[in-house]
């Protein structure tokens, strides 16, 4: 033990660089500490971007699967509208005609049906149903003493949602309230 304390005293340079070296080991030790923090920081910043990336690809597929009839269906409505007005505008009580307007019935039922099970459903508004500005589409405004303003008065065009999301508007006409009626000069007087 007298030899340590004798090399203490004889040597303190050794002393003095056994103590810088201890201190920059720790030094050392704390920055290493500090870039594990960070490394375990930037893994988790990481790992969780990956997870919004999955997610996100994850919509954007299923949105793919839920929407990819769009196109097409937007297509088909044309043929739809003109089944539905070929039936309008013939006489069901003519005989001449009357297997043809079955034919055409029938054709217009299986294709609404076949669209109902892709999820194309019609909007189609009643008179009197109030306007609705995300599924309907006003095409002119008409004065109505009879229904309340901004209330559907005719359907020139139904629209048609498809999985919810709207693929065309109804095409409408939509109530008004009447112009006040000036007062003529002989009431004035």
């Amino acid at each position: 033990m007298a030899d340590e304390q004798t090399l203490d005293t004889q040597n303190p340079d050794a002393n003095q660089a056994s103590q810088a070296a201890g201190e920059d080991l720790a030094a050392r030790v704390q920055v290493l500490e500090e870039q594990l923090v960070g490394a375990q920081d930037q893994a988790l910043r990481v790992a969780a971007d990956l997870q919004n990336v999955r997610r996100r690809a994850e919509q954007d597929v299923e949105k793919a699967h839920k929407f990819a009839l769009e196109k097409f269906a937007g297509d088909l409505l044309p043929i739809i509208d003109s089944l539905e007005r070929g039936l309008e505008l013939s006489n069901p009580d003519d005989e001449n005609i009357r297997a043809m307007r079955e034919g055409i019935e029938l054709t217009l039922k299986m294709f609404q049906d076949t669209l109902k099970r892709y999820q194309l459903e019609a909007i189609d508004p009643q008179g009197g149903e109030p306007f609705n500005a995300e599924h309907h589409q006003a095409m002119a405004m008409q004065e109505s003493a009879d229904l309340e303003p901004n209330s559907v008065l005719k359907v020139f065009q139904k629209g048609y949602l498809l999985n919810g999301r709207l693929l065309r508007p109804a095409m409408v006409v939509v109530s008004k309230a009447p112009a006040p009626v000036a007062p003529s000069i002989d009431e004035q007087a």
